[in-house]
C-alpha cells in the first residue's frame, strides 16, 4: 500500500461519537486537495490526536471541524447536526491556540470572560463561571493580573480557561505546547490530559509531537499527504504500525527490505537483502515482491545469548559506532549485505565495541513486522 493512500477507517455507527467526518475534501486552489477523503469518528469524552508533519492536512482538519475553513466536499456533524455552515461561535467549541491569542490589555479575568459575552451571559454569573474555570487550571488567584505578568505556563493555563468557561461540548487544541521549554511542556501535558479526565469531555488535539501524543492520548490519528495512515490506540500505533510511514514516524525504527518466501502459521517468512532468513508478524498483509520491509524497533534488539530460541531471529553484522548514554548503549550495525540498523541494549548488557567487529544480534519473531509501501 502506498504511503499517500488512507487506510480505510470505517466509522462504527454504533459508537457514541460526538463528531463524524463524512467523506470530507478541502482544496484551497480548486485543483489539489490538502485533505483527501476524510473519514472519521471522534467519540464522546475520549482524547483524539491529530499526529503528522508539517502540510499533513491535520491543521486544516481542525479549523474546518472548529469553523476556521469549510470543507470543500463532505460533512461534518457535531451531535448528528451537520456544521460545516455553522460559524465558529455557533458550535459551542473551545478552541485553544499555540500563541494562546490572549488580549494583552485585560486582565486575566476578563481574557476569560470574553466568550461569555459573545453568549449573553454578564454580571453575577459571568463571575462565578470565571471563578470556577479559573480554579479549574489552578489560577484563582491571579484573575488581576495582566497576560504579560504571567508565565509561558500560566498564559497557557489561561488559554485552556477561557476554552473551558462556556462550558463546550469539544475543546480543539492546536499545538499548544510549542512555545513552552521541554520540562514545562512535559509537565503541562499530564495536567492537561488530568484536565481533561476529571472533566470527561472531547478534546482533539493537534501536535507533530510523537511522544506528546503518545503521552496523552486514547487515540491518535496519523495524517500524511492529506489522509490518515493510521488510526489506533498509542499502544498499538506504536507496536503494530501498518504501513513504513506509520513506522518510521512514530518513534524509532528500522525499516529493513525483505522478499516474502512463504508463511509458517500466522508468520510471515522473509529472506533479507543477503539472504537471511526471517519471520515476521502480520503475514496477511498482501503487497507485491520486492515492495515489503521488516519493521524492528531499536529496543527489541538485544546481544545474542547462547544458541537462541524457535521464537527469535538472529543475524550477525559488523559493529560501526558505538554510544553510551548511561541507562543503555546505543549501537549502530552493518548487517544483511549493506544496511545499516540501531540497537538500543540496556547499560547492564551493555560492552565495548570496536568499529567493525563482528556482533550478533537477535530479536523476538513477535516484535517484527511485516509492511508493505
Amino acid at each position: 500500500m502506498n504511503a499517500s493512500q488512507q487506510v480505510p477507517v470505517l466509522i462504527d455507527r454504533s459508537v457514541d461519537a460526538l463528531v463524524r467526518f463524512e467523506d470530507v475534501k478541502k482544496s484551497y486552489d480548486g485543483i489539489s486537495f490538502v485533505v483527501k477523503d476524510l473519514n472519521l469518528a471522534v467519540r464522546r469524552g475520549e482524547f483524539l490526536t491529530m499526529l503528522g508533519p508539517s502540510g499533513s492536512g491535520k491543521t486544516t482538519t481542525l479549523m474546518m471541524l472548529g469553523g476556521f475553513e469549510r470543507p470543500t466536499l463532505g460533512r461534518i456533524l457535531l451531535d448528528d447536526k451537520p456544521v460545516e455552515r455553522l460559524p465558529p461561535e455557533k458550535r459551542n467549541i473551545g478552541f485553544v491556540f499555540q500563541n494562546y491569542a490572549l488580549f494583552p490589555h485585560m486582565t486575566v479575568a476578563e481574557n476569560v470572560a470574553f466568550p461569555l459575552r459573545y453568549r449573553g451571559i454578564t454580571g453575577a454569573a459571568a463571575g462565578e463561571k470565571v471563578r470556577q474555570a479559573l480554579g479549574r487550571v489552578s489560577l484563582d488567584t491571579l484573575g488581576d493580573r495582566r497576560p504579560a505578568q504571567l508565565s509561558g505556563g500560566q498564559q497557557q493555563r489561561v488559554a485552556l480557561a477561557r476554552a473551558l468557561v462556556f462550558e463546550p461540548s469539544l475543546v480543539l487544541m492546536d499545538e499548544p505546547l510549542g512555545a513552552l521549554d521541554k520540562q514545562l511542556r512535559e509537565r503541562m501535558q499530564v495536567e492537561i490530559k488530568h484536565l481533561q479526565v476529571s472533566l470527561g469531555i472531547t478534546m482533539v488535539y493537534v501536535t507533530h509531537d510523537q511522544s506528546e501524543a503518545l503521552t496523552m492520548s486514547d487515540r491518535i490519528a496519523v495524517f500524511h499527504d492529506g489522509r490518515i495512515q493510521q488510526l489506533a490506540d498509542p499502544e498499538t500505533l506504536y507496536n503494530q504500525p501498518s504501513n513504513r510511514f506509520v513506522a518510521s514516524f512514530i518513534g524509532e525504527n528500522n525499516t529493513l527490505p525483505c522478499t516474502p518466501a512463504g508463511r509458517e502459521g500466522e508468520l510471515a517468512v522473509v529472506r533479507m537483502a543477503d539472504g537471511t532468513v526471517f519471520r515476521a508478524a502480520n503475514a496477511d498483509i498482501a503487497g507485491p515482491a520486492g515492495e515489503m520491509s521488516v519493521s524492528v524497533r531499536p529496543e527489541s534488539l538485544a546481544l545474542a545469548d547462547g544458541e537462541g530460541g524457535a521464537g527469535l531471529n538472529r543475524f550477525s553484522g559488523k559493529a560501526r559506532d558505538v554510544f553510551f548514554l548511561g541507562d543503555h548503549m546505543r549501537l549502530s550495525v552493518e548487517a544483511f549485505g549493506g544496511q545499516l540498523l540501531t540497537a538500543r541494549i540496556p547499560a547492564r548488557q551493555a560492552r565495548h565495541f570496536e568499529p567493525g567487529e563482528d556482533v550478533v544480534l537477535e530479536c523476538g519473531v513477535s516484535e517484527c513486522r511485516l509492511l508493505g509501501s
